[in-house]
């Protein structure tokens, strides 16, 4: 029976938020296009003559420029959901696309931007955060013309790089929204996982050291394990698998979608985190910092402390936390924009 009222209760909360979705201010239409750096060198010292950069933008480029940077493996298209560009783009929004110049890349690696599936394979250069960082700067100061941001704002790995653009550029930009991330070195369980996770595509013995001829069985299953064992929440995770047969029809589902595309793509994506360490560099930060993470975060548990301690050496510099609950989603909750939207605007209008 309380399954049953569980049941009628998310089925009302799901009709009387379609409406409102349907109903959500649309922004201004998206623009894709690439921009090619020339003589691009990587960390490692080795170098492409070319490295294709994809970008969308939103709004018009004499609005205020902010950059959006989006996860590991995902793309602009990931973010242009109604969930988070629905909820900051539109009119009246935090980041109302009249007033502000959006600018989501593609990370070199990822999206249409120059990958190892692009021809090169395994012998793409091991890129790491600082070389993608690198690439979004030169977009933007080289391709676009932008010499300075009002806001860097990232959510994951985007999170991640947002410290590193801080540590890095720290004139480039009056303020940086880090999150589901910390400026602390890539380790403990979330490293362990993705190592895991690298080493189960690495050992399949259809990977043949990247030179596969079809994309080897594990791909798929090790993406699943890795978010299913890092992403959810347990309050959320709880309430969708009350019970062994509906965790089974969870994982049955999500071993039945599609699997990433590229092996190479992948691995490169999840192993460029591996040197991710701004803390020593965090004297250097001269932006205002707004740092969102979730209570339930997997990849980032507030509980371990590091976050408070490495924010204590950043002037100007302040943690929302969003409260565990069984609507947010773990590592995911970021991803929707409702849980931090007025925290952002409020932030925005301290800068100015």
């Amino acid at each position: 029976m309380r399954l049953l009222r569980r049941a009628a209760l998310l089925l009302a909360l799901s009709l009387f938020t379609l409406p409102a979705l349907a109903q959500a201010p649309a922004y201004p239409t998206p623009r894709e296009a690439v921009w090619i750096a020339r003589d691009f060198r990587f960390h490692t010292g080795q170098s492409l003559p070319e490295v294709k950069l994809a970008y969308t933008t939103i709004g018009e480029p004499s609005g205020i420029p902010v950059l959006v940077l989006h996860g590991t493996a995902g793309s602009a298209r990931s973010l242009l959901t109604p969930a988070f560009a629905g909820q900051l783009f539109g009119p009246g929004q935090p980041l109302d696309a009249r007033t502000y110049y959006i600018i989501i890349p593609d990370a070199l690696g990822a999206g249409n931007s120059s990958k190892p599936s692009d021809g090169l394979r395994a012998s793409f250069p091991r890129y790491n955060y600082h070389d993608m960082v690198l690439a979004q700067h030169r977009l933007l100061t080289e391709g676009l013309g932008i010499r300075h941001l009002r806001l860097v704002l990232g959510n994951s790995m985007g999170g991640m790089m947002a410290w590193v653009w801080a540590t890095t550029y720290p004139d480039m930009m009056d303020a940086i929204v880090p999150m589901a991330a910390q400026p602390t070195a890539m380790a403990a369980r979330n490293w362990m996982l993705r190592r895991l996770m690298i080493e189960t595509v690495r050992r399949d013995p259809a990977y043949r050291e990247g030179n596969y001829t079809e994309q080897p069985p594990s791909l798929g299953l090790a993406n699943v394990v890795y978010a299913t064992a890092t992403n959810g929440g347990t309050l959320n995770i709880t309430a969708m698998a009350p019970t062994r047969a509906a965790a089974d029809r969870i994982v049955e589902q999500r071993l039945a979608a599609p699997p990433p595309r590229d092996a190479n793509d992948f691995i490169w994506q999840w192993d460029s985190s591996r040197d991710y360490d701004p803390e020593p560099l965090l004297d250097r930060v001269k932006a205002r910092v707004l740092a969102i993470n979730a209570a339930d975060d997997e990849r980032n548990p507030p509980e371990t402390g590091l976050m408070e301690r490495a924010l204590a050496r950043v002037p100007n510099a302040r943690l929302f936390l969003i409260p565990a609950s069984a609507e947010t989603i773990g590592h995911g909750t970021t991803g929707n924009a409702r849980f931090w939207a007025e925290e952002l605007r409020a932030f925005l209008r301290g800068l100015e």
